[in-house]
């Protein structure tokens, strides 16, 4: 059992001081980069494989003790969720890593690249797990790389206070789900996620049950964004570097996500009746909560923070709704949000890069200085207003129809209303851009080079392309679904 372990451990041993040496020599965003692709082309052929063979879930033992076969085993479990989900964080991962050569410089370009890879690394960690103790220490990881990012302008205080703030509610949030994986050991005797799931089945009557399933439910939700817990966000994302926002924004929120589809799916899934109406009253508030706060916001990043806790919700109700269709069109949300947003926290930075400022009064007119980028933005955040043919709207149509024909219409009829807010702000951001006339501070603007616009483009590229021909997007997350049970 430990063979493969000490073969890896030698191998990376021997190749880590090869890898410094490269990175010295061709630059380390460079190497970055090479880590996230070859990363993203071994996981598309372990998807290519799940996908085309059926076979859905695979085990690694990584600990001396247990194994795979046993309730006390540590292990990585890969099945469709898993792979749909890294190749999302690697897909953003690397062109995040392309844009920041540019914005990031050579401003401790080392450590900015190394917390940035370490951050994508354990958020793939995150959803490799397969026992809620690997995944905690993932999640740890993952959050301490992300504190470390958010104030990585250390000079500025907004990123310290920002920082700390982050700290504070993501260590209660994981305070939070240390308890609740202490009752749930308490209960079972185990954290794997199988043997959890047989074992609860039989724990319905027991109190200490519902506690674990709130405390966890509370303490996923935070990193998600989801309301009550949702404060953290805006000020993280305006505060940070605009690649780290797109990272934050795009991808790691939903780490969050699947935390709460995994357990509540997963381990809590007899429970349904007693999480469904919670979750669905948790995902309206943050609906409305991130809508609203939007509406009256005319910083441009913390205006896109809002944005993204009102998504959380939409993607949330999908879960809470719980049909096949339903999680598939969670699904789909998440990857077209994650493209859409990715790309309008970077278009916000090059903005912000070139015109200093994140005033969207100030920003009028910017599209007639920066036509590339201003053109990206406003296709974008038409996207995001869920016009038709463009990637967005389809994943929101999904979760709309699914709750009508699961006899919950109010659920749909609420989605429907706070698509027209988020229509109200997306629409007063293109016309800020792209429609009013040049203030002073935007004339001053110039277009960002050719290396920071290709992520962009490739973003817009494939939120148009998903919007045209979105049929094979929806077979492969309505195949990732399956994976999951519903209600």
């Amino acid at each position: 059992m430990l063979t493969p372990l000490l073969d890896s451990l030698i191998f990376f041993a021997l190749t880590t001081p090869a890898a410094g040496f490269v990175g010295r020599k061709i630059g380390h965003e460079k190497t970055a980069v090479a880590a996230y692709v070859t990363s993203a082309l071994i996981i598309l052929l372990l998807f290519t494989g799940l996908y085309g063979s059926g076979f859905l879930r695979t085990e690694v033992t990584l600990a001396a003790y247990g194994g795979p076969s046993t309730p006390e085993g540590v292990s990585v479990e890969t099945d469709m969720l898993t792979a749909f989900m890294t190749m999302l964080f690697l897909g953003i991962g690397v062109l995040t890593s392309v844009f920041s050569v540019q914005e990031i410089g050579r401003d401790n370009v080392t450590g900015y690249y190394t917390v940035l890879l370490g951050m994508i690394t354990a958020m793939v960690g995150v959803v490799s797990s397969g026992d809620l103790f690997t995944l905690f220490i993932f999640w740890e990881a993952m959050c301490i790389c992300s504190y470390t990012l958010v104030a990585f302008k250390k000079g500025k205080w907004e990123a310290i206070e920002a920082s700390y703030k982050y700290l504070i509610m993501s260590s209660a949030g994981s305070i939070t789900i240390l308890f609740g994986l202490s009752f749930l050991y308490g209960l079972t005797g185990t954290l794997n996620i199988t043997y959890l799931t047989l074992s609860l089945a039989n724990a319905q009557t027991n109190p200490v049950t519902y506690i674990a399933l709130l405390t966890l439910m509370v303490g996923f939700g935070l990193q998600a964004g989801m309301f009550p817990f949702h404060t953290w966000l805006p000020d993280a994302h305006m505060a940070a570097p605009s690649a780290v926002s797109a990272v934050l924004s795009g991808i790691m929120v939903k780490t969050g996500v699947y935390g709460l589809i995994r357990v509540l799916l997963t381990v809590f899934t007899p429970f349904y009746g007693s999480w469904q109406f919670s979750l669905a009253l948790f995902a309206v508030l943050t609906m409305f909560v991130g809508n609203f706060s939007a509406l009256l916001q005319d910083d441009l990043k913390r205006l896109l923070a809002y944005s993204t806790i009102a998504n959380t919700g939409y993607i949330l109700l999908g879960v809470a709704i719980g049909t096949h269709r339903a999680l598939a069109g969670s699904l789909f949300h998440v990857f077209n949000h994650a493209i859409v947003k990715a790309m309008l926290f970077m278009c916000a930075g090059i903005f912000i890069k070139s015109a200093r400022t994140r005033s969207l009064k100030d920003l009028a007119g910017i599209r007639r200085s920066m036509p590339v980028t201003g053109t990206i933005f406003i296709i974008g955040a038409l996207s995001m207003t869920g016009l038709p043919f463009l990637n967005i709207f389809w994943g929101e149509l999904m979760i709309i129809q699914a709750g009508w024909e699961a006899n919950l219409g109010l659920l749909s009829l609420l989605m429907v209303i706070n698509l027209v807010f988020s229509a109200a702000y997306c629409l007063r951001m293109i016309q800020a851009v792209g429609l009013k006339r040049q203030t002073s501070v935007s004339k001053k603007a110039k277009e960002a080079p050719l290396l920071t616009l290709t992520p962009i483009v490739v973003l817009v590229v494939l939120s148009v392309v998903v919007g045209i021909c979105p049929a094979p997007f929806q077979t492969l997350v309505e195949a990732v679904a399956q994976v999951l049970p519903s209600v």
